[in-house]
Parts: C-alpha cells; sequence; structure tokens
C-alpha cells in the first residue's frame, strides 16, 4: 500500500496511534526524542527508512521500538534503535516486552529485501538486564554513552552554586562584557546557525552534517514547537549557537558551535545558562548537554569540550555501550571493515 492508497480515516488512525506512542515515551526517563515519531520522519527526510512496533497491556501501552534501516551497501543493510528499545520497568514484563520486540523485528527481516547484517541498540540504560543474550558489546557509536544531566528544579541561584568556580566566573565575566543571549527560530536565524557550525567544524577539522540535515531538522522543531536555536551575540556579532530540542522531561543541547572570535567574553557559559533558565521556566526538569568523554578517557576527542561541559555542573551519566545482534557474520565483518 502506498502513501496515495491511505484512507483519511487510516491516517487519522495512524496520527492517534503515533500521538499515544509519542505521550508514552516522553514519560520514560530511559527514553528520548530519538524514540519519537517525529524522529522517524525526520529520518525519512534524510533518506532512512523506518518502522516501529507498540506493545500494549490491554489499552495501555507498556513499550515498543521505533527501528531506522541503515543501507551501507547494494544489497545490505541493518537496523538500528537509538535511545530504545522502550520496556516495562518490572524486570519480568521487560524481558517479554524486550523477547517480543526482537521476534517482530525478525519477522520484517525475514521479508528484507536486502542482508540485513545485524540490529544495533543504544539504549539508555545503566545496566545490561540478565535476560539480554545474544548481543555483543562494540566500541562504535552513534549517540553518546556518556553524558551529563543538570537538575533544573534548582533556583537559579542554585544552578550556579553547583557549577564549578570557573563557570559561575566566565558567566559573570560574559555579564560584564554586555553579551546577549537570543532565541531566532527565524530563517535568519537558521543561516546564522549554519554559518557559525561551518565555520567551527572547519576549525576543529571535524566531520560536519550538511545544511539540509539541518533545514529538515530546524523545520521539524519549529513546526512541531518542540525545539529552538538560541545564540550569544557581543557588539552586535553571534558568536556562539546552541540547537535545543525539548522532549518528555529533558530539554537537550543537541548541537553546537561558536566562533573563535572575541573568546575573552566567555559567551558560550553564559548561552548555556540563559538555555537553562529557559528550560526551566517552560517546565523541563533536566539539561541534557548530550555527550561528554568518559572521565578515564583524558585523551577521547571529546575531551576539550567535555571540559567546557563540565565547569557547567551536573550529574554524570554512563550508559550501557552500544550492542550489536548479528544476523549474518559475513556481512558483519564487512560493514565493519567499511566503517574501519
Amino acid at each position: 500500500m502506498t502513501q496515495k492508497d491511505i484512507t483519511d480515516e487510516q491516517k487519522a488512525m495512524l496520527l492517534s496511534r503515533w500521538q499515544a506512542w509519542n505521550t508514552f515515551v516522553s514519560a520514560q526517563a530511559n527514553a528520548g526524542f530519538m524514540q519519537s515519531s517525529w524522529w522517524a520522519d525526520f529520518q525519512t527526510t534524510i533518506g532512512r527508512e523506518n518502522f516501529g512496533t507498540i506493545l500494549r497491556d490491554g489499552e495501555a501501552i507498556v513499550g515498543g521500538a521505533v527501528v531506522l534501516k541503515f543501507t551501507y551497501a547494494p544489497d545490505k543493510c541493518y537496523y538500528y534503535i537509538p535511545e530504545g528499545p522502550v520496556l516495562p520497568k518490572d524486570t519480568s514484563d521487560a524481558a517479554q516486552a524486550f523477547n517480543n520486540i526482537l521476534t517482530f523485528i525478525e519477522e520484517k527481516r525475514k521479508q528484507e529485501a536486502l542482508i540485513v547484517s545485524h540490529l544495533r541498540i543504544e539504549p539508555r540504560w545503566h545496566s545490561i538486564p540478565d535476560f539480554m543474550h545474544g548481543f555483543q558489546k562494540t566500541g562504535q557509536w552513534f549517540e553518546p554513552r556518556d553524558t551529563l544531566c543538570i537538575d533544573l528544579s534548582l533556583s537559579e541561584t542554585e544552578l550556579l552554586a553547583q557549577m564549578k568556580p570557573k563557570g559561575r566566573y566566565n558567566i559573570g565575566v560574559a555579564r560584564k562584557c554586555g553579551v546577549s543571549i537570543v532565541e531566532d527560530t527565524s530563517l535568519q536565524g537558521l543561516e546564522d546557525f549554519l554559518r557559525i557550525y561551518k565555520d567551527t567544524a572547519s576549525r576543529q577539522d571535524m566531520s560536519e552534517k550538511n545544511s539540509a540535515y539541518f533545514r529538515n531538522l530546524a523545520s521539524m522543531l519549529h513546526t512541531l514547537k518542540c525545539g529552538a536555536l538560541f545564540f550569544a551575540e557581543y557588539q552586535g556579532i553571534r558568536l556562539a549557537t546552541a540547537l535545543v530540542v525539548y522532549f518528555g522531561q529533558r530539554a537537550t543541547y543537541f548541537y553546537g558551535a561558536s566562533l573563535a572570535l572575541h573568546r575573552n567574553v566567555m559567551a558560550p557559559y553564559l548561552l548555556h545558562f540563559e538555555i537553562m533558565c529557559k528550560a526551566k521556566a517552560l517546565g523541563y526538569e533536566w539539561y541534557d548537554l548530550w555527550g561528554v568523554n568518559p572521565q578515564n578517557q583524558p585523551n577521547h576527542p571529546w575531551a576539550n569540550i567535555s571540559a567546557f561541559k563540565r565547569k557547567l555542573g551536573g550529574q554524570e551519566l554512563a550508559f550501557v555501550p552500544t550492542l550489536d545482534y548479528v544476523y549474518d557474520s559475513v556481512a558483519y565483518r564487512q560493514y565493519r571493515n567499511k566503517i574501519a
């Protein structure tokens, strides 16, 4: 059945189902926006297929997963579950739900025209459940396995107090220098974000997402009112920027960048403090800084940005490593060799 073949009634049922799923996922502390329907829709705009399953106990949703399909060769692909699967809290119920999800994915795999090398999951779990069998740890990862989350139930004074002294001091410097923070989700705001982002990527010699990725993402966040672009300005120049996603209990610092210009005014520090205050005012419980290097890896590529983030305080969270379930060992070796 194509999209054109779907009736209005079927579209309404599908929308209702996704809305119920989003409501469920947003209430789960161990899930995130990458298990939402809008993230799946966004992945479609950048050429990635997806499918999903919702598990119910009567009318109540108890678990499920949104699964992305990554094609890496003309005849090969793998499946990926970001920030999931989403399981019940009770261990026995979680085990049953997990097995049901794997069974559903296996049925999809049997219908797949391509060879599926493996299933990859990156849940926000702090330990691997005993009921998981057959998965192997991998040092490769897509999304951070360590992060910092700042408690937004604190007052603004307490938010400053829980920071490292240098973090508080630099916020004071930015204020004294006259740095201001603005939110701008307009087309001009997007262009300014892209300009600063590309400058940062070039200066730091890092791989970068293309402009279409951010145009599609910003458009979706703006339309659904689930994110925003923020800027730190000094003397009429936008020096630093942050793309923030709102979902469930968390506001997430998803992407950011800054210019080398006027480093002495410490614009990024005030930028993040004001984002925290805005997220707090909106009712979010946590500000997720989305990735730091593990404490025992001082030479990690994220060491410098992590040192900055840690000055802002917060609780360090370590999630389980990326986990792969191999379906086809030959294809899996080819995949690993391809990305090595």
